[in-house]
């Protein structure tokens, strides 16, 4: 019997449940970092291991485009941060009968999404789509 492929039912709920508890408390500003208080941090997704002992939660920084040390340093101060956020969901996922470890990584599927995106747009992607359409004709 093989396993399944993705995540399960099980880890895409408690995901979601500890993405909710990671949100709120970054919505009210708990964290005193003086990194974090400067950006909008937004958890775009959470993953769970198939334990779900680990929380790998992906970040987005809201607002101007900061440069790489600045997204680095967001993800450092909130690594700093782990245990004092692990503390404070432990109220909101009393359910689950072990604390996960808070592990931040930076969420980079917007910048391929754009980068994507750009791509299609080019005009090489368009002549090549022009090129497509005079055929079927």
């Amino acid at each position: 019997m093989t396993k399944p492929a993705g995540p399960s039912q099980r880890q895409l709920r408690v995901g979601e449940q500890v993405r909710h508890a990671l949100t709120d408390i970054l919505q009210r500003g708990e964290i005193r970092d003086e990194v974090l208080e400067t950006v909008l941090v937004s958890i775009s997704e959470v993953r769970m291991s198939p334990d779900l002992k680990i929380a790998t939660a992906f970040v987005s920084l809201i607002g101007e485009a900061p440069d790489a040390q600045d997204d680095q340093a967001v993800i450092k101060a909130l690594a700093r941060n782990a245990k004092f956020i692990r503390g404070r969901v432990s109220g909101a996922l009393r359910q689950l009968k072990y604390m996960p470890e808070f592990r931040f990584r930076l969420d980079t599927s917007y910048d391929n999404m754009a980068r994507i995106d750009e791509l299609l747009r080019s005009p090489q992607v368009a002549r090549d789509l022009d090129a497509g359409e005079e055929e079927e004709d």
